[in-house]
């Protein structure tokens, strides 16, 4: 597995199609393309360009 940002594969599965990136700290999930932000209070926020990074 790739991060659809940096392009890292320092990526760690974290639940059931959702993986975290160690290298830029985002978490994505593979089949819908969403990518999530991580707040300080552990919510995530989509991050929103319009399209899936898949």
């Amino acid at each position: 597995m790739q991060c659809p940002i940096c392009k890292s594969k320092q990526v760690g599965k974290v639940g059931a199609d959702q993986y975290y990136c160690w290298s830029c700290f985002i978490e994505f999930t593979a089949r819908s393309g969403e990518v999530f932000e991580i707040e300080e209070d552990g919510s995530l926020v989509a991050l929103d360009n319009g399209k899936g990074y898949f």
